[in-house]
């Protein structure tokens, strides 16, 4: 292990990250980050897989999801480091490969979620600035959340709790159209139990529970600053369980609304379903205005949950770093800012190289990038879910920090059987995805050769020394 990953790792708590988030941002980070990635962009893709009944696909995928959260919630407490998952499973199960593979999964998907929320950010940047380049704004969106990010990691969590604040209000506006609309006494309930796919209906809301599941995620990175929480074992579980729940009920009751006012093939149809309930004009003043501000709205919410993923993608290399997983430089930390300068800098160009060829791809005709870059965060997530509930059924006698959270044990079975079933389902579904799971996981194969080679040189470099 060379000099900087043993200094990352045995070194004092004030040389290392700081704790410096509290329960309440820790609560506001992970509603952020959910609201974000699930409302504003996906929403009306789940629409048209379900039908006015979409709302149910959004529950059941909350419900899954905060399920698998348990797990999350009862790990981080026990082993409150950064790392997330990739931990987990290396004290589950001290398989240096699978901890190897789950660590690129894990980049894998926020690398591509990153993708798909930078690309939603320039479609409504393009509905208030009229033609500028897609793939440009992509570019510069994910430089601009690097740099915040460098600057520190509670300057990142304030930002994230202001935009939090601004995306939430225009969920209530979503949610005060549908009061409006149904005050009005010309209302048709009967769209939220109808279904756009003949045959039976639980297959519909499987199909959407696939999509919907995107909205759901992000929860796990708060795992990945576990090591910089004030009071993990106490703040940890109450934010994160708090977070997606109060998530899970914004989420079905704008789902709700959106049914009642807009037919649900408008929703369908749009690249910003939200947009198109705002343009029903039921609020006051001139409609182009008002959709201008939510365009707005829903911009700081996709820079919320992308300013999160940009957390994660380095922490992630620097926790694996310090365990000389992969090439101890990801675990060097600015002198000054105490950021994780060396993996921020690497993930902003991953991100940046999947966002061209993926406009490359779009151009020759290929998938929509959102949708696609969205499922291939849901197959890396759903094959990561499913291991770290089995951790955590794992290392149940495992002693780790202090007092920690435990969860249920047969919810974490079901959640296990949850999480594996619909990963088949979207595998089957959209088995293009797998061109793109494939390219990041040969990133990953490339980091291992580095770490490998630089291992290798290292212990060279040592016999040698030794026998002179």
């Amino acid at each position: 292990m060379s000099s900087d990953t043993t200094d990352a790792s045995t070194s004092p708590p004030t040389e290392g990250l700081t704790r410096s988030i509290t329960g309440r941002l820790l609560f506001f980070y992970v509603l952020g980050d959910v609201l974000g990635s699930g409302v504003y962009v996906l929403i009306g893709l789940v629409a048209g897989a379900v039908g006015g009944a979409f709302w149910i696909a959004f529950a059941a995928g909350v419900a899954l999801a905060t399920i698998t959260g348990l797990a999350y919630a009862e790990l981080a407490t026990k082993f409150p480091q950064a790392a997330g998952a990739s931990l987990y499973v290396g004290k589950a199960f001290k398989n240096p490969a699978l901890t190897f593979l789950v660590t690129i999964c894990s980049l894998s998907a926020v690398f591509a979620a990153s993708g798909s929320l930078a690309t939603g950010f320039a479609r409504y940047f393009g509905s208030v600035f009229g033609l500028v380049p897609t793939l440009l704004v992509t570019l510069v969106f994910i430089a601009l959340l690097t740099l915040v990010n460098f600057v520190g990691i509670t300057e990142s969590v304030v930002v994230n709790l202001v935009m939090t604040i601004v995306e939430v209000t225009g969920l209530v506006v979503v949610v005060v159209i549908g009061i409006l609309v149904v005050a009005r006494g010309d209302t048709d309930f009967s769209v939220l139990t109808s279904f756009t796919a003949e045959g039976n209906p639980v297959f519909a809301v499987v199909a959407g529970v696939a999509l919907a599941f995107f909205a759901m995620t992000g929860f796990e990175n708060a795992a990945n600053v576990a090591e910089e929480t004030i009071d993990p074992s106490r703040n940890f579980p109450r934010a994160l369980i708090g977070g997606m729940l109060a998530a899970g009920v914004i989420y079905v009751l704008v789902a709700v609304s959106a049914a009642l006012v807009v037919p649900v093939a408008t929703l369908a149809g749009a690249d910003a379903a939200l947009l198109e309930v705002v343009r029903a004009d039921v609020l006051p003043g001139p409609v182009g205005v008002m959709l201008t501000i939510f365009a707005f709205i829903a911009m700081v919410a996709i820079t919320n949950t992308t300013l999160v993923s940009v957390v994660t993608q380095s922490r992630i290399l620097y926790g694996m770093a310090r365990v000389d997983v992969v090439p101890a430089v990801f675990a060097k930390v600015h002198p000054t800012r105490r950021s994780p300068y060396v993996a921020l800098l690497f993930s902003a160009v991953v991100v940046g190289v999947l966002l061209v060829l993926g406009d490359l791809v779009t151009r020759a005709g290929g998938a929509d990038l959102v949708g696609r870059l969205a499922t291939v965060t849901v197959v890396f997530l759903l094959f990561i879910y499913a291991l770290v509930i089995v951790s955590a059924l794992r290392l149940r006698n495992e002693v780790g920090s202090g007092d920690s959270y435990r969860a249920n044990t047969a919810l974490l079975c079901v959640g296990v059987v949850g999480n594996a079933v619909l990963l088949v389902y979207v595998v089957v579904d959209d088995p293009g995805s797998l061109w793109w799971v494939a390219g990041l996981l040969a990133l990953g194969a490339v980091l291992y050769l580095a770490q490998r080679v630089v291992a290798g040189r290292r212990t060279a470099t040592l016999s040698t020394d030794r026998r002179s």
